[in-house]
């Protein structure tokens, strides 16, 4: 898959989701992103736990596991200030035009963090081609899971944001400048870490255990949150079922 092409996929999963709230109205956009949430959130973790945070150990990389623990508590720092809008979470509290700049920046840095190890899959077409990224060979399918996941995500996450913006206010105008900007963070990430790995500011096996760890958050989650009176409701159930095995299907 070309550079260009995972561009236009996760910006147009943002432009996606921004086009079910503006032309879909009479939808219930609420229980729509939890089972977007909840298939996402399924997908993920089953990624993680078989197929990424085996394959970071499988290096004898012994402090693999702070990196992971480390996404895990940024995630949980950017949810602070975003108010938990990565997993459903919408405040409107009011409907002056005006949106939280730290929700904004918060929303931003994790789709920019994100999108950094992505650099391996899409900037060299091939991790297995590159020697520069050979220690990174044997994520070539997951990292390909990786954007797959980030897109499942993105969708739910981007209907959320243009909600929020549509009833916080906004003009039509201003709200799709705003989600259009969010669109290009991950794509802006991948940039990122192409010339980061080439000038060997940082390690995308670093980057990866921590994207890891925050995923790892965001997952679980959404998936205590998916619960009522500690059980989960049954299309939400299915929809965390299916994301586990679509996971599965599609790296195994």
């Amino acid at each position: 898959m070309s550079f260009t092409v995972g561009v236009f996929l996760l910006i147009a999963s943002v432009l996606v989701g921004g086009m079910v709230v503006t032309l879909l109205h009479k939808l219930n956009k609420d229980r729509l992103i939890k089972v977007l949430l909840s298939l996402s959130g399924g997908f993920l973790i089953a990624l993680a736990f078989t197929h990424f945070i085996p394959e970071i150990y499988a290096n004898n990389w012994e402090h693999a596991g702070y990196f992971i623990l480390f996404g895990f508590l940024i995630q949980l720092l950017l949810e602070y200030f975003s108010g938990g809008i990565e997993h459903g979470h919408i405040h409107t509290n009011n409907k002056s035009g005006t949106l939280s700049w730290t929700l904004f920046i918060a929303l931003s840095f994790h789709s920019l963090i994100e999108g950094i190890p992505l650099d391996s899959f899409f900037l060299h077409g091939s991790v297995q081609e590159v020697s520069v990224h050979a220690h990174h060979s044997h994520y070539g399918g997951s990292l390909d899971g990786l954007l797959f996941g980030i897109i499942l995500h993105k969708i739910p996450v981007a209907v959320a944001l243009m909600t929020l913006l549509i009833a916080s206010g906004f003009k039509q105008v201003k709200a799709w400048l705003i989600l259009g900007a969010f669109s290009l963070m991950a794509p802006i990430g991948m940039l990122i870490g192409h010339f980061g790995a080439l000038n060997t500011w940082f390690d995308l096996e670093v980057v990866l255990a921590i994207v890891v760890g925050m995923f790892l958050h965001i997952s679980t989650t959404i998936i205590f949150e998916s619960s009522e009176n500690h059980r989960l409701n049954i299309v939400k159930l299915i929809s965390l079922m299916a994301g586990v095995g679509l996971a599965l299907l599609f790296v195994g």
